[in-house]
């Protein structure tokens, strides 16, 4: 049974009066345990990206292919699960399953990957006066190979990220506070960018946080197929970057206009759903944890 908000104590020979409980003990309480479960995801995320990381040069996969640390997220919710099954099962609930109604109200979020490849490509075709494009021939692995591995790939980011985490977080805060604050992990999380200029990594977080926030706001009142679709979106814009930008050999323009492109679609979807942004956290996962 969930917390009812009253602690009742019986004295010899009779029942005592209902005693309301702290407010303020009852949300710290929620907040260690949401804490714990974030902490331990965290944890088991960064070192297994790690771990995955070094193993990618000897398991013969190419980077162009898909990059074994995008499944990090998914051990880290599995290591979580391990520990609270319960809990988990009800933060997973419609990332698979559900409603097809209501899955096709985050359908929108697809479109939005095309537009802030537009922009951010033709931003940068108008700046240098001379656009990008990589022909899928011209690649070194099939194209649909390409395609489908993206998807998987990115499903194993957005089952930790957007699926777990965000969902976590939006029992707490809001949907815009809880977006912004997985952005910021999910891009902290791309350490290998802190290599270079500190442009390029200030671009590519603006990117990961107004990326987050576009998410989360699409579907935060979705209850199906949300892995699908965060899925899709994530993969729909690494392809645009692979075949319309040139970001990955460092060039620090690219990767500004990307982070500009999509802090402008971020805008656009606060505009669009002001009522999301001021919406209470959600409290339709079980309480106690378990």
């Amino acid at each position: 049974m969930g917390n009812t908000g009253y602690e009742y104590k019986s004295a010899p020979g009779r029942n005592a009066p209902p005693q309301a409980s702290s407010p303020g003990r009852t949300g710290r309480t929620r907040t260690g345990h949401i804490g714990r479960m974030a902490g331990v995801f965290l944890a088991v995320t960064f070192l297994a990206a790690g771990l995955l990381g070094a193993a990618q040069p000897a398991s013969g996969i190419p980077d162009e292919v898909v990059q074994l640390t995008q499944f990090g997220p998914a051990l880290g919710v599995a290591t979580a699960a391990l520990v609270w099954r319960t809990r988990i099962r009800s933060l997973l609930a419609g990332s698979l399953q559900g409603d097809h109604q209501s899955a096709r109200s985050g359908l929108p979020l697809l479109f939005t990957a095309p537009l802030v490849i537009a922009l951010c490509a033709g931003t940068y075709a108008i700046v240098t006066r001379d656009g990008h494009f990589t022909s899928p021939g011209t690649l070194r692995h099939s194209c649909p190979l390409i395609v489908a591995a993206q998807f998987i790939g990115a499903c194993g980011e957005e089952i930790g990220w957007r699926c777990f985490l965000q969902p976590l977080l939006r029992t707490r805060f809001g949907a815009l506070v809880s977006s912004v604050a997985v952005g910021l992990l999910w891009g902290v999380w791309h350490v290998q960018v802190f290599a270079q200029a500190p442009a390029y990594a200030g671009g590519f977080l603006l990117g990961s946080v107004s990326l987050s926030v576009v998410m989360g706001l699409a579907l935060d009142r979705v209850r199906a197929w949300r892995l699908p679709l965060a899925g899709g979106f994530h993969a729909l814009i690494n392809l645009g970057m692979l075949l319309f930008m040139d970001e990955e050999s460092g060039a620090v323009l690219p990767m500004v206009l990307f982070g500009a492109a999509a802090l402008v679609a971020a805008l656009l979807w606060a505009w669009r759903t002001p009522a999301r942004i001021h919406a209470f956290p959600e409290t339709r996962t079980p309480n106690p944890v378990r």
